[in-house]
């Protein structure tokens, strides 16, 4: 059985099973605590029996006006525990505290343009391409941003896509 709870400070202490994959971005301590300090409701991580981490969803709200969103910083689930729907119910959750807590517009997320099988799996979920983001990865791996219309996008214009590419430095938030 899989409980969804608060990521806590203490599970930085547990979570490296689920880090290991290369596609996953591990950031440093502070990142992680001022996630946790800022946007607790956004900070999610899945246990499984003998307490096990699972997986885990971090996210924030940003923007401003028409371009208020919910963020996904990272979602990841370890190699053990995929393919179980863990990650659609992390993105639901998510998904739902920016509709109904913060009353965002979408939710967008990055992801390699190498990373096929997530795309396929944003997709699945009702995600699109927006826009690409050259060198978003260190510089080196183009990023495509991909969003997801909430209900209070009527007309869904922040899902129009862009065809002219942008460079990290021309986000409108970081």
């Amino acid at each position: 059985m899989t409980t969804l709870r608060r990521f806590t400070c203490n599970d930085l202490f547990t979570y490296n099973n689920v880090n290991l994959d290369i596609l996953t971005e591990t950031y440093n301590l502070p990142f992680y605590l001022t996630y946790l300090a800022k946007w607790p409701e956004y900070c999610l991580m899945a246990e499984g029996p003998g307490k096990q981490a699972m997986g885990y969803i971090l996210g924030k709200a940003e923007g401003e006006d028409e371009l208020w969103h919910g963020h996904v910083t990272a979602v990841t689930v370890a190699p053990d525990f995929r393919r179980q729907n863990l990650a659609q119910k992390l993105m639901h959750v998510l998904e739902e505290i920016s509709e109904k807590v913060h009353d965002c517009y979408f939710v967008d997320l990055f992801v390699r343009k190498s990373n096929s099988v997530a795309i396929s799996m944003y997709r699945k979920f009702g995600y699109v391409v927006y826009r690409t983001v050259v060198g978003y990865y260190s510089g080196d791996e183009d990023a495509y941003d991909m969003r997801k219309a909430l209900p209070r996008d009527v007309h869904k214009r922040s899902i129009i896509p862009k065809k002219k590419v942008i460079k990290p430095e021309d986000l409108e938030w970081e």
